[in-house]
């Protein structure tokens, strides 16, 4: 599912925004869960969901054409294209920047409560800079911990002051001396593996 501004000028190349859903999750149940649309499409971006379909090599492949297909019906900014996904999404949307070889370069990443540790990324090689916000709730039962361990893999992937951190007014902490198009941020918040974090306007804001 696409959902544009209402404003939509196909002149103007806009931002995309790619949200992969959780296991169970269709699109619509994944637009419902993270309400993402008005906010998104008010701040200018395009927003596509993606149904859930159990996580492979070869759907992860699949996963990463969304925005391209996209950009064959609307006019799409490529390079700022962010992701974002919850539980599943969020790994979804993680390996879209730290797989070598599936064509997709997002410009940043917003996983939530993604099964994936800093030990499992110490398997890849860094990729280019790209924005990194980390969502993971302290309580998070399938994943303790991971966030934080993921947060600070990619801290050093950029070349970040890994211990710097600026906490700000949403409460999650910016990983210091990043490059400008390698800023990491952590973000933890109360709550169980399935609470959406909801600082949707944070998420925004931080990608552009």
């Amino acid at each position: 599912s696409v959902r544009t501004p209402a404003n939509y000028d196909p002149v103007v190349a806009h931002p995309l925004l790619v949200v992969y859903a959780g296991a169970g999750h269709s699109r619509g149940a994944s637009e419902r869960f993270t309400d993402l649309t008005s906010i998104s499409t008010t701040a200018g971006f395009i927003v596509a969901y993606a149904d859930h379909r159990r996580l492979s090599i070869k759907v992860l492949d699949d996963l990463a054409t969304i925005p391209a297909a996209v950009a064959h019906n609307w006019r799409i900014n490529l390079e700022k294209v962010f992701l974002t996904g919850h539980s599943d999404g969020g790994t979804a949307a993680a390996a879209m920047a730290f797989r070598p070889d599936d064509g997709l370069d997002p410009a940043g990443i917003a996983p939530s409560a993604a099964g994936v540790s800093g030990q499992d990324l110490m398997a890849y090689r860094c990729p280019d800079n790209l924005r990194v916000m980390i969502l993971h709730n302290r309580d998070d039962e399938l994943f303790l911990g991971f966030g934080a361990t993921a947060a600070q893999w990619w801290a050093n992937c950029n070349r970040c002051e890994t211990k710097m951190k600026v906490k700000g007014a949403d409460g999650c902490l910016d990983y210091s001396r990043c490059p400008e198009n390698g800023k990491v941020r952590y973000c933890e918040a109360d709550g169980g593996h399935r609470r959406w974090p909801g600082i949707n306007q944070a998420m925004l804001e931080f990608f552009l």
